[in-house]
């Protein structure tokens, strides 16, 4: 079955994973979506990877945005949807891929934003499930922010794993900040996204509609501690009173946070 979406740009950040990027890229063609654009922000990659790119835009209606040098995710975000003219854009990293059923699943996802311009966000893909889901409709839940909450996860509304989005976010929610680290950038843009109300979806099998591909030769480049899965009481005590702090702090930030 052949999916088009013409109101939606496929907007992708790349930096140094060009083989990430054709293999993403290879996958979408074999699941015949189409968008009404393709836009590869660059993030000052090495020259083998920028000629690499050159082939696939023999093959992809591709646009590309580049960068001189490697300004980090927030700038690479920006300059990529800058140029974004459809109304929606799925936002994807390079080295994620979708799944068979996605399509299908990606249709209802438009199909609400469509219909319902409260929504500012669907999101297809994460680490953990959202920690207060409202059942919606065909396998998706609307992410519930309580502010008495103590588990410190809620302050994740938003996520830079794969998702749908109005393509004016940056006018509501602020442009990523510039010049700090990925995780950073994805948390502060998370708080603003809280501070000015912003209403989303999550699909409830949030594993199934992306994988994200990893190989040896163009590994991740971000790095997440495994002391969560520790049995060491000693530091599962000292993760309950990190987890309280981070709740204290982060609940100060959404306060206060420019």
């Amino acid at each position: 079955m052949k999916y088009t979406f013409p109101d939606t740009t496929l907007l992708i950040t790349h930096y140094n994973r060009s083989e990430s990027l054709d293999r993403l890229l290879t996958t979408f063609d074999k699941l015949d979506c189409t968008f009404g654009a393709i836009i590869i922000s660059d993030d000052g990659s090495r020259p083998e990877h920028l000629r690499r790119i050159g082939v696939l835009k023999t093959r992809y209606p591709i646009q590309l945005t580049t960068a001189d040098v490697n300004k980090g995710l927030g700038n690479n975000i920006n300059k990529g949807q800058d140029i974004v003219k459809t109304p929606f854009t799925l936002y994807v990293q390079e080295d994620f891929e979708p799944s068979e059923i996605f399509p299908a699943h990606f249709e209802d996802a438009l199909n609400f934003m469509r219909e319902d311009p409260k929504w500012d966000i669907v999101r297809f893909y994460a680490y953990f499930k959202y920690p207060n889901l409202k059942p919606y409709k065909k396998g998706f839940s609307e992410m519930v922010y309580s502010f008495w909450d103590m588990n410190h996860l809620k302050f994740y509304y938003y996520s830079d794993h794969p998702h749908l989005r109005r393509s004016d976010f940056l006018k509501k929610f602020g442009r990523y900040p510039e010049g700090i680290k990925g995780d950073l950038t994805e948390y502060r843009m998370a708080i603003h996204f809280l501070q000015r109300k912003g209403k989303g979806l999550f699909f409830d099998d949030f594993t199934k509609l992306f994988y994200q591909k990893n190989s040896s030769d163009e590994p991740s480049t971000m790095e997440r501690p495994d002391w969560r899965l520790s049995k060491n009481p000693l530091i599962q005590l000292s993760r309950l009173v990190y987890l309280r702090y981070r709740w204290l702090k982060n609940t100060l930030d959404l306060l206060i946070m420019n």
